[in-house]
C-alpha cells in the first residue's frame, strides 16, 4: 500500500476530527487533555536529571573552602568567611558570615554587593519566612537588618533557606576553625564524580521505568476516548462507499489528531507546570523554572513517539472490530479472552532479569537494556492480565442490588473499557511496590549507626576555641526545654611543642566528675583530680605519656600565629579510669582533667563540647537552643542529633522517586477523571432514559461508584502480586534478602485506591447533571 495513500486517509481522518461538530472536537479535546497530561509528565521527568545535575553544579560554584593546605595570605582580593549553618523546625538553612579584606574581594554568585556588619542578604523564601507569623523565633536569632535578595545564581533552589550576614572582626579569626580566608568560590580544580556502584544505578534504571510506563498506559488509553461514537461514524463511511482498510486508517487519523493536539497541551501544561514549580517544595527539593529544560534529543522522541502510538494503538484496538455499513459488531457478545499470550509478557520479563540474579554490586554493572526491558515486560504484563480477569470475575457475579446489578451488567458489555481505566493506577502501584521493596532491603548498606547516645542526649553545641565552657553551658542551661547539660573541653597534648612535629599525642577531656563519669569508670572523683585513661580507642599514646611530673604541650589559638604552646605538668597523683562510650558513641583516651587542676590560659588551648538533654514536650525545644547558642557567638554550631544517618547518593535518588511518585499519582488521578468524564458522557442517553423511568439517583450514583471499585479492586490485587514478585526478582539481584513489607504494600495500594475515590467523587457533579430527561432532547 502506498504511503501517499495512508497520508491521504490519516489526513480524513484528521479532517473529521476538526470538522465533525462539536462532538467530534469534544472527542479531539478530552483526547488531547489525557495525552497532553502524560507529554506534560514525560517531559518533566526527562528533565529532572538535569535539574538535579544544575543543582549540584550551583552548589560547587559557590563552595567556600580553602582548597589549599597553605594559609592565604590577607589581600585587597581576600574574603573571610564563617559558616553559620543552622536548622529552623527541621528546614536546613545555610548561613555564612563575610568579611571583605579589601575592595576586590570576591562576591559569593547571586550577591551584588557586600553587607555592612549587622546586615545580611538573604533568599527569597528566607526574607519570607522571616517575615510570616511563624519566624518570630529565627528572627530572634538573625538579628540583622535584610538589606538585600540572594539571585537565582547562589540558590541551588527556589524554596531554599540562605542568608550572607556582614561581621566586623572576623579577619582575626581566619586560618582557625571557625573562619576561613579565601579569593574566589567554586572548586579550583573539580574532582571527577565517584561512579555508582552497581545497586545504585539498578535503583535509578528501576525508579525511571517505574515512572515512566503508568504514563505511557495513559497515553495509549487516552487516544481511545470515545470509542462508541466513533465506531457509529465508521459504519457511516462503510456505508458511502470506504472500505474497512481505508475506514481504520481514517480511525487512526482522528486519534493522531487528538495526539497532535494533546502535544501542543502537554507542552502548554509543562511550561505552565515549569513556572508554577518554583513556588513549591517536594520534600525538601525545590527547583527554579530555568532547570527543568529537558533534553532536545528526549523531547524529539516524545514528539515521534506519542503520534506514532496514537496511530498503532487505534488500529491494533480495530484489529478485532467488523465494521459494517449497517454497525459495528462490538456490541454483540465478544470472544472470551484468552490467556496463554497474556503470561508471555510477565515470564519474558522474569527470563530477562532471572540471569542477573545473585550478582549484587560485587558481580560487575547489570546489563541496563536487560533491566529496563525485564521491568517494563513485568508492568506491561499488568495491562494484558487485568483485562482477561476484570472479564473472567465480572462473569461470575450475579444477584445483588439495583446499583450491584447495573453496574455488573455495564461491565460484562464493556469490561475492557474498565480495565483500561485502571491499568495505569495498577502499573503504578505494582511499580510502586517493587521499588519499596528494593529500596527497604538495601536500606541498610546505604545507612550507618552515627553512634551518637540519643537517649542521653540529644543536641551537641561546639564551641569556639576561647570561649569560657562555665557561662555557655549555664546559659543553655536557662534555654526553654533544657532538662540538663553535659559540659566538656576537648584538646590534644604532646610530648613536644607543636612546632616541633611530636611523635606522641594524646586526647584531653575536661570536665567536673558528673559529666567524666559519662566518659570512663572513675575509681573516685573530686576537682582537681586528673586521671590517664586506659581503653580509647585508636589510643597508643597514653601509657608512654602517663609519667607523674612530665611536660606535655597543648596547642593555644596563638600558636597557630607563631606564639607559644600551653605548657602542662602531669600531677604527681595521677589516678586511672577505664574508658567507656561517651554520648557521641566513641571511647576516648588520653587524658582527664577536673576544673580544679586546669592550667592557667587552658581556654586558649581546648574548645567547649555541650551535650543537652531536651524535654520533647516543650514546644520548639530546639529552637530554643539554637537561639541561645548564637546569642553566645554566631559561630557556635549546635544541631539536632539523630541516630542513623544514609548515604547522601541514595537519599537524593529515594527523593527523586518520591518526587517523580508524587507528580505520578497527581497526573493518573487528573487523566483518570478526564477518562470517567468521557465514559459518562457517552452513556449521557442511557442515563436519562434511565432516570425518566423512575431509577433513582442515588441508585445510579452507587452504580458508578460499583463499576469502579470493582476493576481497581481486581486492579489492585494484581498490581500487589506482580509488584511483588518483580521486587523480589530485583533483590535476589542485588544479593539482599527477600522480605515484604505489608505495612507499605497496604500504604501503597491504598493510595491508589484512595486516587480513584477520589476520582469517583469529582465526577459526581457531572454524573448528578447528566441524570436529568432533558437529556434525551436531540436534535
Amino acid at each position: 500500500m502506498s504511503t501517499r495513500r495512508w497520508a491521504r486517509d490519516l489526513a480524513m481522518g484528521i479532517r473529521f476530527a476538526f470538522a465533525g461538530g462539536r462532538e467530534g472536537w469534544i472527542r479531539a479535546l478530552l483526547t488531547a487533555v489525557g495525552v497532553g497530561l502524560g507529554v506534560a509528565l514525560l517531559l518533566l521527568t526527562t528533565a529532572l536529571p538535569g535539574a538535579l545535575a544544575e543543582r549540584d553544579r550551583r552548589e560547587e560554584a559557590r563552595l567556600d573552602y580553602a582548597f589549599s593546605s597553605e594559609e592565604i595570605p590577607r589581600a585587597d582580593d581576600t574574603l573571610v568567611v564563617a559558616t553559620t549553618d543552622t536548622a529552623y523546625r527541621e528546614r536546613d538553612i545555610r548561613g555564612r558570615l563575610v568579611e571583605p579584606d579589601g575592595p576586590r574581594a570576591p562576591l559569593p554568585p547571586g550577591v551584588d554587593a557586600f553587607p555592612a556588619p549587622g546586615e545580611m542578604v538573604v533568599s527569597p523564601a528566607l526574607r519570607e519566612l522571616l517575615d510570616s507569623d511563624g519566624g518570630g523565633l529565627l528572627r530572634e536569632r538573625l538579628p540583622y537588618d535584610v538589606v538585600g535578595t540572594i539571585g537565582e545564581q547562589g540558590l541551588i533552589g527556589s524554596q531554599e533557606l540562605a542568608y550572607y550576614a556582614g561581621s566586623d572582626g572576623l579577619g582575626e579569626r581566619a586560618g582557625t576553625s571557625a573562619a576561613t580566608r579565601i579569593d574566589g568560590f567554586g572548586s579550583p580544580d573539580p574532582s571527577p564524580e565517584e561512579p555508582l556502584d552497581p545497586v545504585l544505578v539498578l535503583l535509578i534504571l528501576v525508579v525511571f521505568v517505574v515512572l515512566l510506563t503508568p504514563v505511557a498506559v495513559f497515553i495509549a488509553a487516552a487516544v481511545r476516548f470515545g470509542g462508541e461514537r466513533r465506531d457509529r461514524r465508521l459504519a457511516a463511511l462503510r456505508l458511502v462507499g470506504s472500505d474497512g482498510g481505508m475506514t481504520r486508517r481514517i480511525a487512526a487519523g482522528e486519534a493522531l489528531a487528538g495526539a497532535l493536539l494533546g502535544l501542543v497541551l502537554g507542552t502548554g501544561f509543562f511550561l505552565a507546570g515549569r513556572e508554577a514549580a518554583a513556588s513549591f517544595e517536594v520534600f525538601h527539593i525545590s527547583v527554579f523554572p530555568s532547570y527543568l529544560n529537558p533534553s532536545p534529543l528526549l523531547v524529539l522522541l516524545v514528539a515521534t513517539a506519542v503520534p506514532a502510538a496514537a496511530v498503532l494503538v487505534t488500529l491494533l484496538a480495530l484489529r478485532g472490530v467488523v465494521i459494517e455499513p449497517l454497525g459495528v459488531v462490538r456490541t454483540a457478545r465478544p470472544a472470551r479472552r484468552r490467556l496463554w499470550w497474556r503470561l508471555l509478557l510477565p515470564l519474558a520479563g522474569i527470563g530477562m532479569l532471572a540471569p542477573m540474579i545473585g550478582q549484587g554490586r560485587d558481580g560487575g554493572d547489570f546489563n541496563q537494556y536487560l533491566v529496563v526491558g525485564g521491568v517494563m515486560c513485568l508492568l506491561v504484563g499488568v495491562t494484558a492480565l487485568l483485562p482477561w480477569i476484570v472479564e473472567t470475575v465480572v462473569a461470575r457475579l450475579g444477584a445483588g442490588g439495583v446499583s450491584w446489578q447495573l453496574a455488573v451488567r455495564r461491565l460484562q458489555l464493556s469490561s475492557g473499557a474498565a480495565a483500561r481505566m485502571v491499568n495505569g493506577i495498577a502499573v503504578a502501584v505494582a511499580g510502586a511496590i517493587a521499588l519499596q521493596m528494593l529500596f527497604a532491603g538495601v536500606e541498610n548498606d546505604y545507612t550507618r549507626d552515627t553512634g551518637y547516645d540519643t537517649s542521653r542526649a540529644q543536641m551537641h553545641v561546639q564551641l569556639p576555641r576561647g570561649t569560657e565552657l562555665a557561662p555557655a553551658a549555664a546559659s543553655l542551661a536557662e534555654a526553654k526545654g533544657v532538662s540538663r547539660v553535659y559540659a566538656l573541653s576537648d584538646g590534644y597534648l604532646a610530648d613536644r611543642p607543636w612546632a616541633q612535629e611530636p611523635e606522641l599525642t594524646a586526647q584531653l577531656t575536661v570536665g567536673d566528675c558528673a559529666t567524666l563519669r559519662e566518659v570512663a569508670r572513675l575509681p573516685s572523683c573530686e576537682d582537681g583530680d586528673v586521671f590517664s585513661v586506659r581503653g580509647g580507642e585508636y589510643d597508643t599514646a597514653t601509657p608512654s605519656l602517663s609519667e607523674p611530673g612530665r611536660t606535655l604541650y597543648l596547642e593555644t589559638a596563638a600558636a597557630g600565629a607563631g606564639g607559644e604552646d600551653l605548657a602542662w605538668v602531669l600531677p604527681e597523683e595521677l589516678k586511672r579510669a577505664e574508658s567507656v562510650e561517651d554520648l557521641s558513641g566513641t571511647k576516648r583516651g588520653g587524658f582527664l582533667m577536673t576544673p580544679g587542676a586546669a592550667p592557667a590560659g587552658l581556654a586558649e588551648a581546648v574548645s567547649g563540647e555541650l551535650y543537652l538533654s531536651i524535654d520533647a514536650a516543650v514546644p520548639d525545644a530546639p529552637e530554643h537552643v539554637h537561639n541561645a547558642a548564637a546569642a553566645l557567638d554566631p559561630l557556635v554550631k549546635s544541631m539536632a542529633w539523630h541516630a542513623t544517618d544514609r548515604a547522601t547518593r541514595y537519599d537524593t535518588i529515594r527523593t527523586g522517586l518520591l518526587v517523580g511518585a508524587t507528580a505520578v499519582l497527581a497526573l493518573i488521578g487528573a487523566s483518570l477523571l478526564v477518562s470517567q468524564l468521557e465514559q459518562l458522557r457517552e452513556r449521557r442517553k442511557l442515563l436519562s432514559a434511565l432516570v425518566a423511568f423512575g431509577t433513582r439517583r442515588r441508585t445510579l450514583s452507587l452504580s458508578v461508584l460499583w463499576q469502579t471499585a470493582i476493576p481497581i479492586g481486581l486492579g489492585l490485587l494484581l498490581a500487589s502480586a506482580v509488584g511483588m514478585a518483580l521486587g523480589a526478582v530485583l533483590l535476589r539481584m542485588a544479593s539482599a534478602a527477600v522480605r515484604v513489607d505489608w505495612t507499605s504494600v497496604l500504604q501503597l495500594t491504598g493510595a491508589g485506591a484512595a486516587v480513584v475515590l477520589l476520582v469517583t467523587l469529582l465526577s459526581l457533579p457531572p454524573l448528578l447533571r447528566m441524570m436529568r430527561p432533558e437529556g434525551l432532547r436531540t436534535e
